[in-house]
């Protein structure tokens, strides 16, 4: 229960007379009169008093306070309180249902993106409108991508590429002084009406907060199971619907397994249209040639048809058509394609070039076309080193690089253009991040580090790298420490580096964290201490051996203890006579060097 329900149930429940007004209050809701008359006759009896109800007084109190909030923060252009109270207290099923306040809410989302052109025309404060834009961006591919086919909502969605809406004929009507009263008139009733006390009570309120979430909770996991239990039985009964199809063809022919499947047959789900087909040549023409807004618009129509369409054979299709149509252009041999978009001069167009690759690198078959595209790294680490470390297109470029570090083929260019050095350089500031970039930059430098070059790219400057991955073991957004955990445990596997580490005192270090409550966190930095204090050498060294023993041929210990056995060597051993190799039992396993654990003990993206 969080403390603002506990602070609530503690005014309510200030004395026992309260209590035994709830009571009262409870039985009453539910016609139990006899009960009531019984209850009120003990309670006077034993000189207990029942408070009368007094809760309608108090959620009044409680309504108006939250209306008069709602329309404090409109009137001061603060949208971070306004739409916190809004989402917290205008039920769901209002807002994502009813029309009316879906249009409000998108009049209401205009009302705080141009405050500050209203308020200080021509002198306003260009970081703090252009923040406002960015969430009014946000807000129009989420909640506000449904109304996008509504006619009259349509033209604000050019809103947030206007460099001056003030000035713009499509928005004249935003700032004229009318706009506002107008707005805040319909605000005023939609509240009044929305935002009513509720009859239900206070027992049943008590339990539905500290009872009702869990019990929802165990409902829909029990659905889960059942859903899982449903598709197992179909699917055993198709095999038993073929089976009767093999005894069919040997017997009498009868139609038993069609009956059979057709009683056990999912009901045929609706079809799913397909999206018109594209002339991809004229798009891809465009796109190099066009003015800057059609390239952001394209890009925009682009991503959206692949991220809004319906999961499964809509968006396969799309995917598809993308590949085969080669809308980035792998095979191109021009000098000006899809991606040096990546290098305009217009922030929007490289934003969502990148927002549309990132797109591609979320589903496998994206990741495979993007891994054949040998010119598509360059682009994208020069965009992470030449842009702003909060910009959207660094954000984007880094999450795809991340998603294409699960190809070997893409994790092997990455090192090679130094990626792990900049990565390292990134997490060494790690309190100007994001939570978002801080968990993916680290991911990706997690994926890296479990290749050999990886590791040797670290070991290149192991003292650097083991003060930033354990400087970022004590960030506060402790989701990042699977991937630094797991960092640490791959590179420390290289001799260099353990040594270091040792002569840095890390696993002193590494106690300290230790120590926290966390068993998940705690099994992981023993396994990282083990790995630190062990002398193994890499278990890559013996991998893709190039030269393979002939049959007969004596090769590894065997050929060492045969043919070269010095006196120097275990005694025990040199008193015996060594099996020849041709003598040697064919069951009878060479030595090897011992491998240390995997990298199972940690998330890999």
């Amino acid at each position: 229960m969080s403390s603002g329900e506990t602070n609530t149930m503690g005014d309510i429940l200030a004395t026992e007379a309260d209590l035994l007004g709830i009571i009262k209050e409870y039985l009453k809701f539910q016609e139990f009169e006899e009960t009531v008359d019984c209850f009120d006759k003990e309670c006077k009896g034993k000189g207990k008093l029942i408070s009368k109800p007094h809760v309608n007084t108090v959620r009044n109190s409680k309504v108006h306070s939250i209306q008069k909030d709602l329309l404090s923060s409109f009137d001061d252009g603060d949208p971070k309180v306004f739409f916190e109270l809004w989402t917290e207290n205008i039920p769901s099923e209002i807002k994502d249902t009813d029309t009316e306040a879906q249009s409000l809410e998108f009049y209401l989302h205009i009302h705080f993106t141009i405050y500050p052109l209203r308020r200080h025309p021509g002198r306003h404060d260009r970081a703090e409108f252009e923040e406002r834009i960015s969430r009014f961006k946000r807000y129009l591919e989420t909640r506000g991508a449904a109304l996008s086919q509504t006619a009259k909502f349509l033209p604000y969605y050019a809103l947030p590429f206007v460099p001056d809406p003030t000035v713009h004929p499509s928005f004249k009507d935003l700032f004229q002084d009318s706009w506002i009263p107008q707005l805040k008139d319909k605000l005023e009733p939609f509240l009044s009406g929305t935002l009513k006390p509720s009859n239900t009570p206070r027992l049943l309120s008590l339990y539905v907060s500290s009872i009702g979430t869990q019990a929802m909770h165990q409902l829909h996991l029990h659905m889960i199971e059942s859903d899982r239990r449903i598709a197992s039985y179909v699917r055993k009964l198709h095999k038993i619907a073929e089976l009767v199809d093999s005894l069919e063809a040997t017997v009498s022919g009868k139609m038993a397994s069609s009956m059979l499947r057709a009683s056990i047959a999912p009901q045929k789900s609706r079809e799913v249209p397909m999206l018109p087909s594209l002339d991809y040549e004229k798009l891809k023409k465009d796109l190099v040639q066009g003015p800057d807004r059609l390239k952001c618009l394209l890009l925009q129509a682009l991503r959206w048809r692949l991220t809004r369409s319906l999961p499964g054979e809509q968006r396969d299709t799309v995917l598809q058509a993308f590949i085969s149509n080669d809308l980035l252009e792998r095979y191109s041999t021009k000098q000006k394609t899809l991606l040096q978009l990546m290098r305009s001069k217009n922030e929007i167009v490289r934003q969502y070039m990148a927002r549309l690759i990132n797109a591609f690198a979320s589903l496998a078959e994206g990741r495979v076309y993007l891994s054949q595209i040998p010119v598509l790294l360059k682009p994208l680490m020069e965009a992470l080193r030449t842009e702003e470390k909060d910009s959207l297109t660094r954000e984007n470029v880094l999450v795809a690089l991340q998603k294409l570090s699960l190809r070997r083929s893409q994790q092997t260019a990455m090192i090679a253009a130094n990626l792990i050095d900049w990565l390292v350089d990134e997490l060494q500031d790690s309190d100007c991040l994001s939570d978002y970039t801080l968990q993916y930059a680290a991911a990706l430098l997690l994926n890296l580090c479990l290749r050999t070059k990886g590791k040797r790219k670290c070991a290149e400057n192991a003292r650097h790298v083991l003060k930033v991955l354990t400087d970022v073991l004590g960030h506060e957004n402790h989701e990042i420490r699977p991937y630094v955990n797991g960092a640490l445990y791959s590179i420390l596997c290289i001799p260099s580096v353990r040594q270091e580490a040792k002569e840095m005192s890390v696993e002193e270090i590494l106690h300290c964290y230790s120590k926290e409550e966390n068993p998940d966190l705690n099994r992981q930095i023993g396994f990282i201490i083990k790995q630190l204090n062990s002398d193994l050498t890499e278990p890559d060294l013996d991998a893709e051996e190039v030269l393979q023993p002939q049959p007969r041929e004596a090769s590894g210990e065997s050929l060492l203890t045969t043919e070269y056995l010095g006196i120097m060597t275990n005694l025990g051993k040199v008193k015996r006579k060594s099996t020849p190799l041709s003598q040697q039992s064919a069951d009878e396993p060479l030595q090897r060097p011992v491998t240390p654990s995997s990298h199972r003990h940690f998330n890999v993206v």
